[in-house]
Order: C-alpha cells, then structure tokens, then sequence
C-alpha cells in the first residue's frame, strides 16, 4: 500500500462507532457476493452431475469432478457463514465499546460543563460578598443607624439609589436596625412596602447581626420576598458597624438583594452546546438539596427538585429514571465565598432513535 494515501482517523467514540458501521458494511457486502457464489457453484456442480449421468460411462469422470465442485461450495458456504457469524460477534463487541467510550466521554464532558457554570455563578456571587461588606461601611450607611432621623435617613435613601443606578444586578438595597426593621432602602418609589418591614426572622440578617467583624458577611438562598413583589433575589447582608470599623459595635444589618433570575439565566444559556444539544439538553442551577434555582429552559425555578445522589461526591453522572443522563458538580468556591453547597448540573435526554433503525 501506498503510504501516502494511508488515511489518518482520530480515536474519537464517533469515529469507532462509524468505523464499526463501515466494516459491518463493507463485510455484508463482501459475504453477500460469495455466498451468490457459492449457490451458483452448486447450481453448476447439480447441472454438470445431471449431465455426467446423461452420459453414463463417458461421464463418470466428469461427474467426479462435480462432486468435488459441490463440496468446495459447502467448504465456501460454511467458511462464509462461520465468518458472518464471527465478524458480527466482534462488530457488536466494536459497537459497545464505541458506545461505552461515548457516554463516558460525554458524561465528562458534561460534568465539565456543569462545573464551569457553577464556577462562574460563584465568581458572580463572590463579587456580592465585597460589595455587601464595602457598602456596610459607608458614612451614609452608619450615619442612618447613629441618628435615625428623617432627614438622615432620607439621605441614605439617597445614596442607596445612587449605588442601584451604578450597580443594576440589584433590585433593592437595605438598612435595618437591630431588631430587624427596615429604617430605609434605595427604591422606595418602586417597593413602597419595605420600609419598615420586619426581617427579624430571616437567616441572612441574624447571621449578620451575630457576625464576629466586618470581615464576615452572610448570605441566604434565593427566595422570592413578598416587599419585592416576589422577584427571585439571592440576600448578601453584612452588619453595619459603629464607626465603620471593621470590629466595630454591630448597629443593625444592610442586606442587598441580587437580582437574581436575569443574571442566573445568562449563565445557563451561555453554556457552549451544540445546536443539537442544546434541543434535548436543560442546563441548570440548583440548590444542596437539588431544588432548581435556574433552568435554561425557564421552567421549575424554585418549584421543581432534581433528585441528586445521596452521600459526599462533589460530581458525578448517572442515568436517570427517564433515561436521560444528569451530569453535576458540586460548588468549589471562590476565594473567601464558600458557596451554600449549589451545584452545577446537566440533565440531557438520549438521542431519538433514527425511524426505522
């Protein structure tokens, strides 16, 4: 053979797959040729015996020869049809293997993916985790909690608002005293019920309150609150100090809810899927318990739970009920943000059988 005209394949799962189906081709044409052949053989060896004994005497040799014809075709027919039988056992093996190599080369690649979507959601969220401890410090901010008066508050108000048009991921900022009222916020004119709304029972402003320093921060899951007309918000808080000092007298608590759901579907409709994926494919968000936090699709956002698998795996795939393949990883973190425990995941349904395969 020519080396130049020697055809280089690259070892993808694909690749073996369509190989397998070249081969499979290839030899059913090649053993459908030789056993025509062998049946025309033994057409010919039962014509030239029928004629050997027209002949009598003067055809016995030639009817030696037929014999001998008619078993050279079974020795074919059977040689071909062991081949068959052999070839389409290691075939099979050939498929399963390129199918094997496949799912575990998509499974990876989508465990990849569901990894790069969290990564990128806590980069996000770790930039909420300074703003809330920078905020926190503000003159504005502790002159609010230092003398609660009208005026002073108004002025806040003021500057919150001025902080909201510069950062628009945020749908409302907050100033509470400590025992969890709502003195003033940046978008009174838009959220008319949160002024002096009670958060004394959420998470987010307790865990502030009780922090050790203005180093420290808290955060909660997202949850849709009322004041905000029920918008899908992630609440950083951090306390607000005397002084602004960093190991200051906590005065009460500012709480900034992230606009959530705009910036959250950014992030699951920019994962790089092919068209064809992309149909069968739901990225998602979800929370340490698999409730879902984002949807590419749009759909189940804080109702729908994906069962995850018990036990302490950071990633990992498996197959679910439906057959579709649910590929997740599990927060890393970034920098100071721990995370809560989300998690990036895959879930993608199998290919449609071709009709008629």
């Amino acid at each position: 053979m020519d080396p130049s005209h020697t055809t280089t394949v690259n070892a993808t799962p694909e690749n073996v797959l369509k190989l397998a189906e070249d081969v499979a081709t290839v030899a059913n044409r090649k053993l459908g040729a030789i056993h025509a052949i062998a049946h025309q053989t033994r057409i010919l060896s039962l014509n030239a015996t029928i004629t050997a004994a027209k002949a009598g005497d003067h055809g016995r040799g030639f009817a030696a020869v037929a014999v001998e014809v008619k078993s050279l075709a079974d020795q074919v027919a059977r040689i071909s049809g062991e081949m068959e039988s052999e070839l389409k056992t290691a075939l099979d093996a050939l498929r399963d293997v390129g199918r094997s190599m496949a799912a575990e080369v998509r499974g990876s690649r989508l465990v990849d993916l569901a990894l790069n979507a969290i990564e990128i959601t806590d980069r996000n969220l770790y930039e909420r985790t300074c703003d809330v401890r920078w905020w926190a410090t503000d003159a504005a901010v502790v002159e609010a909690l230092t003398r609660p008066e009208p005026e002073v508050l108004a002025h806040a108000s003021r500057r919150l608002r001025v902080i909201l048009g510069a950062y628009t991921v945020y749908l409302d900022l907050w100033i509470c005293d400590a025992q969890g009222r709502v003195l003033t916020h940046g978008r009174p004119d838009r959220y008319p019920r949160v002024a002096g709304t009670s958060v004394a029972d959420q998470r987010w402003f307790r865990e502030a309150l009780a922090s050790a320093s203005g180093d420290h921060f808290a955060v909660a899951d997202v949850a849709r609150p009322a004041a905000l007309d029920g918008a899908a918000v992630a609440t950083y808080a951090a306390a607000i100090r005397e002084g602004g000092d960093v190991h200051g007298r906590p005065l009460g608590v500012i709480g900034i809810h992230f606009d959530w759901e705009p910036q959250a579907q950014t992030i699951v409709k920019g994962v790089r899927l092919t068209p064809e994926e992309r149909a069968r494919t739901r990225v998602l968000l979800l929370d340490a318990r698999g409730l879902v936090l984002a949807s590419s699709d749009g759909q189940g956002i804080l109702t729908e739970t994906i069962p995850l698998p018990s036990g302490t795996h950071a990633s990992g795939r498996h197959l679910d009920a439906q057959n579709r393949l649910l590929a997740y990883h599990r927060t890393p973190g970034y920098e100071t943000y721990r995370g809560l425990g989300w998690y990036g995941a895959i879930l993608q349904a199998p290919i449609p059988a071709t009709v008629g395969s």
